[in-house]
């Protein structure tokens, strides 16, 4: 019948006394550990000193060159990649907001892969001549302009507008069908020599050797006359029959291909020959001819002849016409505006002036249209302004690419020096651009954000010896200056250690006293 006993609350006292004694028992555990380790540090010799910075300096050294080829293949550090996809979620570092909508999602997804442009490669508009030009730049400089993979493309353009399914008619087509597959020059020359030995009107065959065996322009333009001659009457020949039959649409097709060529081509050899006035007459008529060839972009090849000519009334006139938000911008067309806008106010343009009283209307407006033309196309004012060296253009280019930008400038440059002022202008202004994008580059201004895959085109066309200009620069990560930093430093005491053993020893033991002290 006894009543159970109750244990008896702690008190105040009793929790404080338990607290101070295990708190009196953790400093002496401290300083025990602290006593442990002097007395081991100042047992250590300095040959151990020694390995311990010379393999901190070796895992920092591993450590940076992993950085650096991470960050030349990738664009990104790993350490600070592996931090936020891995650690900062288990540290609750992520940011909580309300998950969105599956279908908002995917809807979206959808959309950024519509928006974001591809790194479409574009046959180039005003390309030269293999044999007049390219080769004889090899022969001076034993460098090749081409690339493998430039020639390539062009070998798989001849073979899409040169042949077609009934070539097998005809046995000079179809000799001229294995030249275009051909990789030597010699062995596609011999072909075309085979072909007008079977059909001594193979248009084709003319434009091959006006393309790689002429050495001159006025060689090449007297085989673009037989290949005119020639292509003409093979034209109206399939005009008057292409209605039979697909096959025969098909031919009617390439026929059109050969015959837009060869005028375009001919037109290109009069402007090189200094009759720029028939060369813009033909382009005209070309593209009356032929509207529906647009993407031909032979209204860039007018622009350059129009600009020789100083005829800005008929320039400004082409680009109403092509600068157009639904057409496919290029840098012709962007820096073309701009330097029509320059030109009214350029020749009496003067920072200081215009930081005094402000721009004006018309300045505003160049400037606008510089910014423009850079947003298009970052690579170009560094070309126009002499800060790079050009080279020849290559066969093909990659629209706000380096590549574009050397093709640009080759030709341009000296209808911007013509104007008086026109590059001051640029000179004062491109680089303000660059304030008004957003960076990292998720959008653009006025265009669609920058694609980043022009970097790895561009070194496929454009030759070794050149300097591929990249945009935006990539900034090295934090890590890679670090891993450097340390790596560096463990290795500069590593030497240190080695060449002035004691000293190093007495300088170890006195930072860690101060340490030990100061803890």
């Amino acid at each position: 019948g006894t009543a159970p006993v109750l244990p008896r609350a702690p008190t105040w006292g009793s929790v404080r006394t338990s607290y101070l004694s295990f708190s009196v028992l953790l400093i002496k555990s401290l300083v025990l550990f602290l006593l442990t380790v002097t007395m081991f540090l100042s047992t250590l010799t300095p040959k151990f000193y020694f390995a311990l910075t010379v393999t901190s300096s070796f895992i920092s050294g591993l450590i940076f060159v992993f950085e650096w080829w991470h960050f030349r293949k990738y664009g990104t550090s790993f350490i600070e990649q592996v931090s936020v996809s891995h650690l900062r979620p288990l540290i609750g570092g992520a940011e909580s907001s309300p998950p969105a909508p599956a279908a908002f999602l995917a809807g979206e997804n959808e959309t950024s892969r519509q928006n974001m442009p591809e790194c479409k490669v574009w046959r180039n508009p005003l390309n030269l001549f293999r044999g007049a030009e390219y080769s004889r730049y090899m022969w001076v400089t034993g460098k090749e302009p081409l690339t493998y993979y430039d020639m390539n493309l062009s070998a798989q353009d001849h073979q899409t507008f040169f042949t077609c399914d009934t070539d097998a008619l005809r046995p000079s087509d179809t000799v001229m069908q294995k030249a275009w597959r051909e990789r030597n020059p010699q062995a596609r020359i011999k072909a075309a020599y085979q072909a007008l030995e079977l059909n001594n009107d193979c248009a084709t065959a003319y434009v091959l050797l006006a393309e790689e065996e002429a050495t001159t322009i006025v060689d090449a333009e007297k085989y673009f006359k037989q290949a005119l001659k020639a292509g003409e009457m093979i034209y109206r020949k399939s005009q008057n029959c292409h209605s039979q039959s697909p096959q025969h649409e098909a031919q009617l097709r390439r026929d059109t291909n050969v015959l837009v060529y060869v005028k375009r081509r001919l037109a290109m050899c009069a402007r090189k020959l200094g009759r720029i006035r028939e060369a813009v007459k033909m382009m005209r008529d070309l593209m009356k001819e032929f509207p529906l060839l647009s993407m031909l972009n032979i209204h860039e090849n007018l622009l350059e002849a129009l600009l020789e000519l100083q005829a800005y009334a008929d320039v400004q006139a082409v680009l109403a016409k092509y600068d157009d938000i639904s057409l496919p911008k290029s840098a012709a067309i962007c820096y073309t505006a701009a330097l029509l806008k320059a030109r009214a106010v350029s020749e009496r343009f003067s920072p200081e002036t215009a930081s005094r009283r402000g721009l004006s209307t018309a300045e505003i407006n160049a400037v606008e249209a510089i910014h423009r033309a850079v947003e298009f196309n970052p690579h170009v004012p560094k070309y126009l302004l002499e800060m790079k060296s050009l080279v020849l253009p290559p066969e093909h280019i990659l629209k706000r690419g380096d590549s574009e930008a050397v093709a640009y400038a080759f030709f341009h440059l000296q209808h911007w020096k013509r104007i008086e002022g026109a590059l001051n202008l640029l000179h004062c202004t491109w680089e303000g651009t660059f304030r008004m994008i957003p960076y990292p580059l998720e959008k653009g201004h006025l265009f669609y954000p920058y694609p980043s895959c022009t970097e790895t085109a561009d070194r496929e066309l454009l030759p070794t010896f050149h300097e591929v200009s990249v945009y935006p620069q990539k900034e090295l990560p934090f890590f890679i200056h670090f891993t450097a930093g340390l790596c560096s430093f463990s290795a500069m005491l590593a030497l240190l250690t080695h060449q002035f053993p004691e000293l190093m020893v007495i300088f170890a033991k006195a930072v860690s006293t101060v340490y030990h002290g100061a803890c």
